[in-house]
């Protein structure tokens, strides 16, 4: 039987409805903040994290369905177009990074740290492999988009904050 036992079962929202709520807790999305902020100020992207426990049934795949979220978020909405969206699908354990026009990146990478990603939550590890694929993003932003460039005005122009949907 191929793929997620609960997609199978038409149950897939109940899993993806767990993990946000027992394991996505308060605390950890604090910590999330902490280190997204922490990131953001050692280069000029903008970090946002999207965790979405049920996709949406139009949503089929998870690929657009990230583009969507990154529309919605507005996470092109900043003067060096520098964003970049991590989009966790909990209910699907699919990732993808979405990223703007000013980050010019070898797409390898990203699918990378979504193996990673992928890897440590299936190791029921998600605080942890969340803080390497932050990491690892911060690297490759500091590579692409290092330091504040002189047409940005130094502001943050997205939220630090983890986005539950």
């Amino acid at each position: 039987m191929a793929g997620n036992k609960w997609e199978w079962l038409g149950l897939d929202g109940l899993d993806g409805w767990w993990l946000s709520r027992r394991v996505f807790t308060h605390a950890m999305m604090e910590r999330l903040t902490g280190e997204i902020r922490k990131s953001e100020a050692r280069h000029a992207g903008e970090l946002v994290l999207a965790i979405e426990h049920d996709t949406p049934g139009h949503s089929r795949e998870t690929s657009i369905r990230a583009l969507e979220v990154f529309g919605r978020l507005k996470v092109w909405d900043t003067p060096m177009r520098t964003g970049l969206l991590l989009y966790i699908s909990l209910n699907k354990h699919k990732f993808e990074i979405v990223a703007d026009r000013g980050i010019g990146v070898d797409p390898k990478q990203w699918d990378d740290i979504c193996t990673i990603l992928q890897t440590r939550f299936a190791a029921r590890q998600y605080e942890q492999g969340l803080l390497q694929a932050i990491a690892a993003i911060e690297a490759v932003l500091q590579t692409s988009c290092g330091g504040q460039p002189s047409g940005d005005d130094g502001r943050n122009h997205l939220p630090d904050a983890p986005v539950l949907l």
